[in-house]
């Protein structure tokens, strides 16, 4: 495999057009606030599909299952913009191991997307005719990081966190978690794809094409990783499938009074 690393900090999120056009060489990330108030929980309750609701339902905590909820209703709003649908009449499938994606579109310029949130916060990618994987974590102090990493990591990755001061092994940490959850997220293969079984450096400069280690066995696919700011306190990460693709970041309208995300 072969991988591009933008560790350079994104653009400020934005406020999303009307109707936002995707072209074939661009990926959008959207960020979302999921603490509404209950009347907007509810208004997206009622354009979920019924095993939503019915998954939703089983979520024993008030909080994440109005997290849930409102991770649903705004993807389903997200796609229904792009293919000019009501969020309700959004469909899915789902590959072998989870993955979501578009029911009936599997066309060369098909729409990919991908899901992410955490504690509150919530990221979306979409892509036309390539995979991508995102993932967010809110960095938390709780974490014996080191000792996790070493149970999780490959080799090389441990290396570079142990090689750091102490007070930035946290964060490198959760930078090298996010990244790879996104780009086994991206490939779709679930457990299958072991997170010590490939080496993503966390020492990368300026963003281009370089050998990982010939330790990640997954063939000759090139893959770009970029590193995102999604609130204070958290990390994210973004992986998408081949090079030539231009990013957009999109902030979701949160008509709350008052929003964690607030720029």
């Amino acid at each position: 495999m072969q991988a591009a690393f933008n560790t350079r900090p994104i653009a400020p999120w934005r406020a999303p057009p009307e109707s936002p056009v995707l072209g074939c060489n661009e990926v959008h990330v959207w960020r979302a606030a999921l603490d509404q108030a209950p009347p907007r929980i509810q208004s997206f309750r009622h354009v979920l599909a019924d095993d939503e609701r019915a998954r939703a339902d089983r979520f024993h905590f008030e909080k994440d299952r109005g997290h849930f909820i409102v991770a649903r209703g705004v993807l389903r709003a997200i796609l229904g913009s792009y293919l000019k649908l009501v969020p309700e009449r959004v469909r899915f499938g789902y590959g072998s191991h989870g993955k979501p994606a578009l029911a009936g579109d599997g066309g060369i310029d098909a729409i990919k997307f991908n899901v992410a949130h955490s504690d509150g916060v919530a990221l979306y990618a979409v892509a036309r005719g390539r995979d991508v994987g995102i993932d967010v974590e809110r960095v938390r102090s709780d974490l014996a990081v080191v000792e996790i990493a070493e149970r999780f990591f490959a080799p090389g990755e441990v290396a570079e966190i142990r090689s750091l001061p102490a007070e930035a092994r946290r964060q490198a940490f959760f930078r090298c978690w996010t990244r790879k959850e996104a780009y086994v997220k991206a490939r779709g293969e679930g457990l299958s794809l072991p997170l010590d079984q490939f080496d993503l450096s966390l020492a990368q400069p300026d963003p281009g094409v370089a050998p990982l280690p010939q330790r990640e066995p997954f063939g000759a696919a090139t893959w770009s990783f970029w590193e995102l700011a999604p609130a204070a306190g958290y990390v994210g990460a973004l992986a998408v499938e081949a090079l030539g693709w231009r990013l957009a970041c999109w902030q979701w309208p949160d008509r709350a009074d008052r929003s964690p995300l607030a720029l």
